[in-house]
């Protein structure tokens, strides 16, 4: 059985100066980048199809004009949470699905080492 190693402070002055897993893993710019309503759709349009899409045809499922669409999935680029691939002038988008999935992961279980007395929120729940 693996032990999970709880940290405790006392204070927030305490917890701002201590360096733990969670610290690098809240990057500014992927939550930067998922916290636009119209990027939301994007992402969840992408992953629901499941496969790389153009510009075009994911402009075609949102009231947003298609130069926007492109902006919005240059951010998520950026951010790394999709991928871009051109071929000829058309340039397609996928989403990232086990780098996205890894670091989302990752970032819950930072958060819950950070629970005090082991209180998971599936153990507050019940």
């Amino acid at each position: 059985m693996v032990q999970i190693r709880k940290y405790r402070c006392c204070s927030p002055r305490q917890a701002a100066r201590s360096v733990r897993p969670i610290d690098a893993l809240l990057e500014p710019e992927v939550f930067r980048a998922l916290s636009d309503p119209t990027r939301l759709c994007l992402l969840a349009t992408l992953a629901k199809c499941a496969r790389p899409c153009s510009v075009g045809e994911i402009a075609c499922c949102t009231p947003v004009d298609l130069s926007v669409v492109s902006r919005h999935l240059a951010a998520l680029a950026r951010a790394g949470v999709i991928e871009a691939s051109k071929t000829g002038r058309t340039v397609s988008y996928r989403v990232k699905f086990p780098e996205v999935v890894s670091r989302l992961r990752a970032l819950a279980d930072a958060i819950e080492e950070c629970c005090p007395d082991g209180k998971t929120p599936s153990k507050i729940r019940k």
